[in-house]
């Protein structure tokens, strides 16, 4: 009985520890970078395909791009883990 209340308490830890992968397009939407940018034409920030084409084929670019954005250096802080950020970024990266 002691052994099954512990299973259920270590179950019951992970899974509250467990969070959610969303989509790099859905937390662009959640977090309201689409407030901000446009895939394809220059909002308040600029688009999508510009800073894709800006980081085209530089190594550590989303690295680079996830510290900017959760430091608050040149761009509003934004409130993510990192991989809704890594996601988020991903996306922006692949536009085209």
């Amino acid at each position: 009985m002691r052994s099954i209340v512990l299973v259920m308490v270590a179950a019951g830890l992970f899974i509250s520890g467990m969070v959610y992968a969303q989509s790099g397009p859905e937390v662009l939407k959640a977090k309201g970078c689409l407030n901000c940018h446009e895939f394809d034409k220059k909002k308040v920030g600029p688009a999508y395909k510009e800073v894709a084409a800006k980081y085209k084929g530089k190594k550590g670019a989303a690295g680079e791009l996830v510290a900017k954005i959760k430091g608050g250096k040149g761009h509003p802080k934004i409130e993510a883990s990192d991989a809704e950020l890594k996601a988020a970024i991903g996306t922006v990266l692949s536009t085209k």
